[in-house]
């Protein structure tokens, strides 16, 4: 919706604003066009309507209240801000402990994720480990081969979970090219779930027909109630509508591409979930209604699902980020580890 002018403002009738002087929502291009727009005053003065000018006559004063909200939003956030919302954050970097933990800092490994109540602490897999000075921002996790074990990191604490209002965002960096680098199946690079994929979950993945494979964000609450009758997702045409779905992503070998999702208010009859590659929207889940229950004992943050590639950056936070905030993370000049936290 567009700001409403005064329009009696300095004893002349003023139209609307331009677009382009909304407050914008991408913080960057807020920085440029308050610049840009300070130093050419005449753009105040006259714009082209249609085939003709029409005269502004703005009066200075009455943009004060315009340029000072610009201002505002167009200012960087502090870097204490996102880090006040931070619950985990695993680097990579010379270890696979999360730098910040609420909870369990310890990845976990097991054989499967069937077997996951067996599952030792530290990262016991032949073809994923830590590789140095590989990441977007240091170190990374490395997968070589396609990962059938359970990778993990314990959801309790770690992820804010709450079965009436589960609100918060999920940042990690992908390298890999989908369709040279990924075997046969899908691929999720991450899941957050005590069950699986379509119960109770939030998760990304790559598809595995599609060329180029197309990379999709899903949101399920509880499998009773949004699927009462266990259908295969193949089968349930639902399943499909309710995911967002980049049909052509971003993704390369030798390239790294950042994943934000964020979701708000899962369980309270009303959700939404937002999916953003390099700071920029893809899509949303919305209005998520069934219920969300977890059994925290065994809720898990489960990394590199089939996955080949390099993984790097992963951080979750208590709150659902504004598109601002998530340009604003995807441009961190040393990704997490630039915040301040407790």
């Amino acid at each position: 919706m567009k700001p409403k002018n005064d329009s009696m403002a300095c004893g002349v009738r003023s139209p609307d604003l331009p677009r382009d002087l909304q407050i914008p929502h991408d913080l960057a291009r807020g920085h440029r066009l308050l610049r840009s727009r300070l130093g050419d005053f005449d753009y105040f003065r006259q714009r082209r309507s249609g085939d003709r000018l029409a005269d502004l006559e703005i009066c200075p004063t009455s943009l004060l209240p315009v340029l000072g909200l610009l201002l505002l939003f167009a200012l960087p956030l502090p870097a204490a801000d996102l880090g006040k919302s931070l619950t985990f954050h695993a680097d990579f970097d010379a270890t696979t402990d999360a730098r910040r933990a609420t909870g369990d800092k310890r990845i976990y490994t097991a054989a499967a994720y069937k077997e996951q109540a067996a599952a030792k602490p530290g990262l016991d897999h032949p073809d994923v480990e830590l590789a140095p000075g590989e990441g977007r921002f240091g170190g990374a996790l490395s997968f070589k081969k396609k990962n059938v074990k359970a990778v993990f990191y314990k959801a309790e604490k770690n992820a804010a979970f709450d079965p009436k209002n589960w609100t918060g965002t999920i940042s990690f960096w992908l390298s890999l090219d989908p369709n040279q680098d990924l075997e046969p199946g899908f691929c999720d690079p991450i899941q957050v779930t005590d069950k699986a994929y379509n119960d109770d979950a939030i998760w990304v993945d790559f598809t595995k027909d599609e060329r180029p494979r197309h990379f999709r964000l899903g949101v399920f609450g509880d499998l009773k109630a949004w699927n009462p009758q266990n259908l295969p997702a193949d089968k349930y045409p639902d399943f499909n509508k309710r995911l967002v779905v980049n049909r052509n992503p971003p993704f390369a070998r030798g390239k790294w591409t950042h994943v934000v999702i964020t979701h708000t208010g899962l369980g309270s009859g009303n959700g939404e979930a937002r999916l953003y590659l390099d700071g920029r929207l893809q899509g949303a889940a919305e209005h998520i209604k069934e219920p969300f229950s977890w059994n925290l004992a065994t809720a898990a943050i489960r990394v590199g699902v089939n996955y080949v590639g390099l993984f790097d950056d992963l951080a979750m936070f208590n709150r659902a980020l504004t598109a601002g905030e998530v340009k604003s993370l995807h441009g961190l000049k040393k990704g997490i580890a630039s915040l301040k936290y407790p």
